[in-house]
């Protein structure tokens, strides 16, 4: 069994283009609770919260939701079997 570091981070950023991290290094358990938390807050709700992303150890976007649109990264898996593809 792997042991799992606090190594997310979850980030809000505002529509002045001011940011604020509100969760640093932290399990991925507690990071996806904060995620789903700011991304459906009063201020996502409204639109004073534009974007929440969750990042890893090495800083990159793991998760995105944007204001009007949802979650942007990862996308949805498009839901039509590919001939070739057999796993699906």
């Amino acid at each position: 069994m792997e042991k799992e570091y606090p190594e997310w981070s979850v980030c809000q950023f505002f529509m002045d283009g001011s940011y604020e991290y509100v969760r640093h290094h932290v399990m991925a358990e507690e990071a996806i609770k904060a995620f789903r938390h700011y991304t459906t807050s009063v201020g996502a709700r409204i639109g004073t919260t534009v974007r929440v992303i969750i990042t890893d150890g090495g800083d990159c976007i793991s998760m995105e939701w944007e204001h009007g649109k949802g979650i942007t990264f990862p996308k949805p898996e498009d839901d039509k079997q590919h001939p070739e593809d057999t796993n699906r």
